[in-house]
């Protein structure tokens, strides 16, 4: 199998090795030394600051929208979200689940946000802003430094959910004004999926500890004071987060942060480059790309989902499909995870082979 999706992705052989032992027990000093390791290469990946916090969820990433939204937030609070696509949809969701008063900003389909469309609510008396930094379903990067500039003016609390960007797209949360950054285990960080990860300023913290949550288990003062111990309040998927541990000094270890950022953009610029090279008869329908994906749309009436079946079926690779509206419409080609150049060699060779087929 030779995986192109954004999640699960290509794992390297070391996490594969660590992903192959005995799951330990882990109520003991030496699994607490891991997660503390984790939170400080997580904080220094992320550039949260000396006082900043991190948190490891059990759960997908959607557990950590779920928690920054009851932890940072209550129904005093009146929240901007950008609902572009199933993603950003989600978080407006889980607004109303909730009750949080709350508005939307809708940009346009494969289109990034604009000044205009902030400068709306300037001045509206919103305290809270919630964003999916890049909006997977449509390959879609948000222009972070235009949403930052917006809430620092408005003294607005900023939540990026950077499950797909974050190790593929510069970010600083500290020069950002972020106070919290959301992730998981199974985009960038190329692992298996079960664990998503909060990064937190110290004023997220503070807001943490100030409200009270209707939860147990997403309540994340009890994993902030069980952190501070390098444990986790309940059983956690222990393999994952050990995983991690090996997959983040691995990236410390090949140059850091900028050097895997250099390497996903390297390979998304090459795949982009080979696919105009042949002129196959596909789409970018993103106006603004993150490092992470390549959103395409077939322009000759080819179903996307048939070929992504095709090429899972008949030559082992996998892209990633889309569900919903545009599950006929676009699929995505991910560049994260163990890739190289050669990889994307091969998934040119079967789509030249499915157009000769009448296939594409």
């Amino acid at each position: 199998m030779l995986n192109f999706t954004v999640g699960p992705v290509m794992s390297s052989e070391t996490v594969c090795a660590v992903g192959a032992e005995q799951v330990p027990y882990f109520r003991t000093p030496e699994f607490s030394e891991v997660m503390i390791e984790n939170e400080y290469l997580i904080k220094k990946f992320a550039k949260a600051g000396n006082d900043g916090r991190v948190v490891f969820m059990t759960g997908s990433g959607t557990a950590s929208m779920e928690a920054a939204v009851i932890n940072f937030f209550t129904a005093k609070d009146k929240v901007l979200v950008i609902d572009g696509g199933s993603f950003g949809h989600r978080f407006v969701e889980i607004l109303e689940i909730h009750e949080v008063p709350h508005a939307v900003i809708k940009p346009e389909f494969g289109h990034n946000i604009t000044a205009e469309q902030l400068a709306e609510f300037d001045g509206q008396g919103f305290t809270g802003f919630l964003v999916n930094l890049n909006e997977t379903s449509v390959g879609v990067l948000y222009d972070i430094n235009l949403i930052s500039d917006f809430c620092r003016r408005n003294d607005i609390f900023l939540v990026v959910d950077s499950i797909s960007s974050f190790l593929c797209d510069p970010f600083n949360m500290e020069e950002l004004n972020v106070q919290a950054m959301i992730t998981g285990s199974q985009k960038a960080l190329a692992c298996p999926p079960g664990i998503s990860v909060i990064a937190m300023s110290s004023a997220a913290v503070e807001r943490v500890y100030s409200n009270k949550p209707k939860a147990l288990y997403l309540d994340l003062k009890l994993a902030l004071k069980n952190g501070e111990r390098g444990q986790t309040p309940f059983t956690c998927a222990v393999g994952i987060l050990r995983q991690i541990n090996a997959r983040l000094k691995e990236i410390d270890l090949a140059g850091g942060v900028q050097s895997e950022i250099n390497r996903i953009g390297r390979l998304a610029e090459y795949f982009r480059k080979r696919i105009k090279e042949e002129k196959f008869p596909f789409e970018i329908i993103s106006d603004s790309l993150s490092n992470a994906i390549t959103p395409l749309r077939p322009v000759n009436g080819r179903s996307a989902y048939d070929i992504f079946t095709i090429l899972k079926n008949e030559y082992g690779i996998w892209i990633c499909p889309n569900g919903g509206e545009l599950k006929e419409n676009v699929f995505r080609v991910g560049h994260i995870g163990a890739l190289a150049e050669s990889d994307f060699d091969i998934l040119i060779k079967a789509m030249r082979d499915m157009r000769s087929r009448g296939l594409l």
